[in-house]
């Protein structure tokens, strides 16, 4: 019997991501990492910026996210983000751009706590890829 299931990531612009053949995923979800498995139980999620690790037969791949909801439900896992790079296509100034916005975003003096904590998730996660 197959272990697999299928992933799908959608974003504003466009689906992102579809495939059939995945055995494991990794999210970045609010509550910690949270791996997902063939016949998970069904659950809904709000994702934090960090990395999606996706193991699969054509190949492991790993996505920056900034944000997000999961969905996992009838062996079928649903992403829906507005923001997310391909580590294997993003280049070090990417990264660059992005820490020294994140970085910006949290130096703020008028920022709340929620978006505090997320602007450090985004300065963690990215000090981390360099």
């Amino acid at each position: 019997m197959s272990e697999e299931f299928k992933v799908e990531i959608v974003n504003p612009e466009k689906s992102f991501l579809v495939k059939d053949d995945v055995s494991e995923v990794v999210v970045p979800a609010f509550e910690g990492e949270m791996g997902i498995l063939k016949d998970h139980i069904s659950i809904i999620s709000f994702l934090k910026p960090g990395i999606i690790k996706i193991l699969s037969k054509s190949g492991d791949e790993n996505y920056y996210v900034e944000d997000g909801i999961v969905e996992f439900k009838n062996n079928n896992l649903s992403i829906l983000t507005s923001t997310i790079f391909n580590l294997a296509d993003m280049d070090k100034s990417k990264q660059q751009d992005l820490l020294k916005q994140a970085e910006e975003e949290a130096n703020k003096t008028d920022i709340n706590d929620q978006s505090k904590y997320l602007a450090d998730q985004k300065v963690e996660v990215l000090k981390t890829l360099n």
